[in-house]
């Protein structure tokens, strides 16, 4: 495995059986319980930079910059960014890796992948090659795919906050990012406001330029977009009740951390979790906005610290 520094993290180049390969933060000791961290929009394995140094000294800490992110490959094809493709670089990510089970911790889109690997990885999971490798799952600010599905046919708040999902997924917008990159797309999607609710600091905008600059991985970013099977209504379209959620219970120790300032995600998405998510626990964290692992570390780490614990 090919060894990159980048920032404070060392890297290591991995080959996964799903085709890709990924940059891989891989530290903490090898015979320790693994934490599986994925990052979302648009960051990369630095969205953990104050959880994985603080894990590390118990838990063997894995971060991959996912696929279409930074240096991992970044096909250019919309097809190759579905939910299920993605769900797979994971386990095929902890094959390469040689672990058997782990606990999936999420923030946005990582979080999405995170529920789907823990729905498909539990024990009596969707998927029988993976059943009982995921023992629990930590989600930051992402909604469960079936409440965020209901909430975008049935309320207006969370619909107006996903319209930026219609922007990103119009080909117009590609010019936008052959001009500009993402960081011209993020300010045509958003205009004047800023849906985390909160500002990436500065040194990081400068490390993640680069690659909001390379046009195939902006439109590699943006596929994952374009690839989700979500429907996002535009405003003015007819509100409706929404069809129940064909999603089985998640049945292992969960732990929800939600940052209540999050304009793009509002605390509605936590309305009905415990009927989907038994065995969840709730974390809310006031006055603070949608990148939650970044801007409040201490709460993120508190409320793992005593999870983990406890589970």
């Amino acid at each position: 495995m090919e060894q990159v520094m980048t920032g404070d993290f060392e890297l290591k180049r991995v080959a996964l059986s799903t085709g890709v390969e990924l940059d891989v933060v891989d530290m903490g000791p090898r015979d320790a319980p693994v934490l599986m961290f994925l990052h979302g929009f648009p960051e990369s394995h630095r969205t953990w930079r104050h959880q994985l140094p603080h894990f590390a000294d118990r838990f063997r800490c894995i971060a991959p910059d996912q696929r279409g992110y930074r240096g991992s490959s970044h096909p250019q094809d919309v097809a190759a960014y579905t939910t299920d493709k993605l769900i797979a670089d994971i386990f095929a990510l902890a094959d390469a890796l040689n672990v058997a089970q782990f606990t999936v911790i999420g923030h946005d889109w990582g979080g999405a992948i995170a529920w789907g690997v823990a729905l498909g990885g539990q024990p009596g999971g969707l998927h029988p090659a993976w059943l009982g490798r995921v023992t629990r799952a930590v989600i930051a600010n992402a909604p469960h795919p079936g409440i965020f599905q209901r909430l975008l046919l049935t309320n207006p708040q969370q619909r107006a906050a996903s319209q930026y999902i219609r922007v990103f997924r119009d080909p117009e917008s590609d010019a936008i990012i052959e001009q500009h990159g993402i960081a011209g797309l993020l300010a045509h999607a958003f205009a004047d406001s800023v849906p985390s609710g909160g500002l990436m600091p500065a040194d990081e905008i400068e490390r993640s330029l680069a690659d909001w600059q390379d046009r195939d991985t902006c439109r590699a970013m943006i596929n994952w977009y374009r690839a989700a099977a979500m429907t996002v209504p535009a405003l003015d379209e007819p509100y409706a009740e929404a069809t129940p959620a064909p999603f089985p219970p998640l049945t292992i120790p969960t732990l929800v951390v939600w940052a209540l300032d999050d304009t793009a995600l509002p605390p509605c998405n936590l309305d009905g979790i415990e009927a989907l998510v038994p065995h969840v626990s709730i974390v809310e964290v006031p006055g603070c906005g949608h990148f939650v692992p970044w801007e409040n570390p201490d709460a993120v780490n508190a409320a793992m610290d005593a999870f983990l614990a406890r589970t």
